[in-house]
């Protein structure tokens, strides 16, 4: 479905993407994981357009972005953070969106609801909590049924019970298979959505393979703890790109 190819990625003496190689298919849910500044928002960003990569393609259903930017109606996104005009309230926010897509798009409104934001409808923007301004983004990002979602730290500022709604909402677009891009640092919110793990570090791709292959090479049963062995002890990749070994 999207399709990386040789992606480099430089800011001034930072090179944030570094020769990226990857497929992401239909049915998968990606945990991207890596510390800060390691390229994870670098290669959402590219993938949405937002970001011109200096070399490389990105192919979405066999087409080049660069040739297609209508692909962008396929994707729903949710940004770290949301920044919204602070004059309108959210019921003209989603008015707004409504109204710039066709009458003929499909709408889900379950997180909308679940989320109690028809019960806002009033209240503007710039009073809004951090949290209810997540609830805005994760609504927006699922409002329109897109075949992907991109999701930048999804449960940050989420309370208990919004994650968990969230959460939920995701695993039932995973079961319709949809392509679902992740990124979090809190480890233990991927597990039960998890199907594939892709570490990235200082722009490279360390680690891409089933979350199952991760557990069976590192031993570990919990993600974070994988994650944190591998870290631990260093790991790269062998000539034949699907076994991986840790480097001691």
């Amino acid at each position: 479905m999207i399709k990386v190819e040789n992606i480099q990625k430089t800011f001034k003496k930072l090179q944030a993407l570094k020769d990226i190689n990857v497929v992401f298919e239909k049915g998968q849910v990606v945990s991207l994981i890596g510390p800060n500044g390691s390229g994870k928002t670098t290669l959402i960003k590219s993938i949405l357009g937002l970001v011109k990569p200096d070399s490389g393609k990105i192919i979405f259903n066999g087409v080049s972005i660069d040739k297609n930017i209508e692909y962008r109606r396929q994707i729903g996104y949710m940004p770290q953070i949301g920044r919204y005009p602070d004059n309108m309230t959210i019921g003209q926010l989603f008015d707004m969106m409504k109204n710039m897509r066709s009458a003929d798009t499909k709408l889900d409104e379950e997180l909308y609801r679940s989320f109690k934001l028809d019960t806002m409808i009033d209240k503007p923007m710039k009073g809004l909590s951090g949290g209810t301004r997540q609830k805005v983004s994760a609504a927006l990002a699922f409002l329109f049924d897109a075949d992907v979602l991109i999701l930048d730290e999804p449960t940050a500022g989420l309370d208990p019970l919004a994650s968990e709604i969230l959460k939920e909402k995701i695993i039932g677009e995973k079961g319709k298979g949809k392509l679902i891009l992740i990124t979090s640092h809190i480890l233990t919110d991927l597990e039960e959505l998890t199907t594939d793990v892709m570490y990235l570090q200082d722009g490279a791709v360390v680690f891409y393979k089933p979350i199952a292959a991760l557990y069976k090479l590192t031993g570990e049963e919990k993600l974070s703890k994988a994650i944190a062995y591998f870290m631990r002890y260093g790991i790269k990749p062998m000539e034949n790109s699907n076994q991986l070994k840790i480097a001691k």
